[in-house]
């Protein structure tokens, strides 16, 4: 694996920018009103990535019935990649809006038909594979392969969602996704381009509306703790139209994933928590580590308080009807130790003694009715478990993607641990991907500590 130090840039060229609307107009006469979670997140963005080796396609060749190999790249067109959105559109129709200011300043979101930004680009240097065994891509294996997204300053005219599609030299091709946060959390987003997959595959989902305030969600017996006052939720000073977060204290911060097998979980939990293993999931478990890891590396010195986020999974309704868009399903709590505590303690912390805080979320974000500035990833360190999230559900012509990988953009000087699912195709087993967004000399340091001391790489 090549150290950070050494990291090599992924560059691409040629890129070429387009718009997708929806297939049936709506007009602008609609509006979507925001709730406080959506307002409290506006500032970060989802950013998510997933690659594909060379597709083997065919069509009708001139003149006769036989199938003949096409010459497009990745064996597959722009014009079957984009066809798809139109119906897309309809279905997620808030994502192709742009946000908007009622008459006392509450952003909402203008469902007005202005389209999603499409980006084609070709990365001429690299093959998928070669690209994926530099182990550290730094920060460009998002912001090259997912379009560099900020709202504003002009927000009337800045698009919510955009999807870059990057070939490399030998055919292979990514999908990038950039998302604004505002319009919903990961599972809103990862559905949106799962959906988008099954369209093209001909497998059009029934309409679906939001989300309602109503919506049954599973029994988690999560927690019982509620807290007053939010520790996970930082006031900013006023960005005003530039949905930016503040550049991290002058520090250099990098992204950097770590693979974790089966068998490297299974002994991870054997060497650490003995029997007690099975009580916590592999989320609480990697959590706890990198914890425990980045309080030697930060010489105790933080992360006193972590914040943890996971979802609330809705119940289907029986019908095949999608539910979209929201970020209702995120519940945040945040966890506070004032002792040293080893792997198995702070494991059971995480998995036993969370604060929820979502009501004193809203609660303060919605005092100044929603025209306040906020950052919660970062604020202290942040767990994110998208453990359940279906990345892998995307699927273009019966192929499903040889990794997929995502990240929030626009995260504080604490940083960012998320654990997702591992890629089926590279990995045995029930494995994991756990990608970390911190300060650059932490990444390196980290990646000693779990080498050494934890056998992951």
């Amino acid at each position: 694996m090549l150290p950070p130090s050494t990291a090599v840039e992924i560059s691409t060229a040629g890129a070429r920018l387009s718009t997708v609307v929806p297939g049936e107009s709506r007009g602008a006469n609609e509006d979507l009103e925001l709730t406080n979670m959506d307002l409290a997140v506006k500032l970060h963005y989802i950013k998510g990535v997933y690659f594909f080796r060379r597709i083997t396609a065919t069509t009708t060749a001139s003149g006769g019935g036989d199938q003949s190999p096409i010459t497009v790249a990745g064996g597959i067109s722009i014009d079957e990649l984009k066809s798809p959105m139109f119906a897309l559109l309809d279905r997620f129709f808030p994502a192709a809006g742009r946000i908007r200011r009622s008459d006392d300043g509450r952003p909402y979101i203008k469902c007005n038909d202005a389209g999603v930004r499409i980006v084609e680009a070709f990365c001429v240097e690299l093959t998928v594979d070669e690209c994926l065994a530099m182990g550290e891509l730094g920060s460009s294996f998002h912001d090259r392969l997912c379009y560099k997204q900020v709202l504003g300053p002009d927000l009337g005219f800045s698009p919510l969602v955009f999807l870059q599609f990057t070939w490399f030299k030998c055919g292979g091709f990514s999908v990038g996704l950039s998302w604004g946060h505002i319009l919903g959390d990961v599972v809103s987003a990862s559905t949106f381009i799962n959906v988008w997959a099954q369209i093209m595959a001909g497998h059009v989902p029934q309409k679906s509306l939001h989300v309602p305030s109503s919506i049954k969600l599973h029994d988690d017996d999560l927690q019982d703790f509620v807290a007053n006052k939010p520790l996970s939720l930082k006031e900013l000073d006023p960005v005003e139209n530039y949905w930016s977060l503040p550049a991290n204290n002058g520090q250099n911060m990098r992204t950097h994933s770590f693979r974790v097998s089966s068998k490297q979980l299974e002994l991870l939990m054997s060497n650490t928590c003995d029997k007690k293993a099975t009580n916590f999931s592999q989320f609480e478990i990697l959590s706890a580590v990198i914890w425990k890891s980045l309080s030697r590396i930060r010489e105790n010195s933080g992360s006193k308080i972590v914040t943890i986020c996971c979802y609330k999974y809705p119940r289907g309704d029986g019908d095949g009807k999608i539910e979209i868009l929201n970020n209702k399903n995120i519940v945040v709590s945040t966890i506070k130790t004032s002792f040293e505590a080893d792997v198995s303690e702070l494991a059971y912390l995480i998995a036993n003694n969370r604060t929820i805080e979502n009501d004193a979320i809203e609660e303060m974000v919605g005092r100044n009715n929603g025209k306040g500035d906020f950052s919660m990833y970062g604020t202290n360190l942040t767990f994110v478990n998208l453990e359940e999230v279906e990345i892998y559900g995307l699927e273009v012509k019966g192929e499903k993607p040889i990794f997929a990988n995502y990240t929030v953009e626009g995260v504080g000087d604490e940083g960012l641990v998320l654990v997702l699912p591992g890629s089926p195709k590279m990995e045995e087993g029930d494995a994991r991907t756990v990608t970390v967004f911190l300060p650059e000399y932490q990444v390196a340091h980290l990646e000693n500590e779990l080498k050494t001391k934890w056998d992951i790489a």
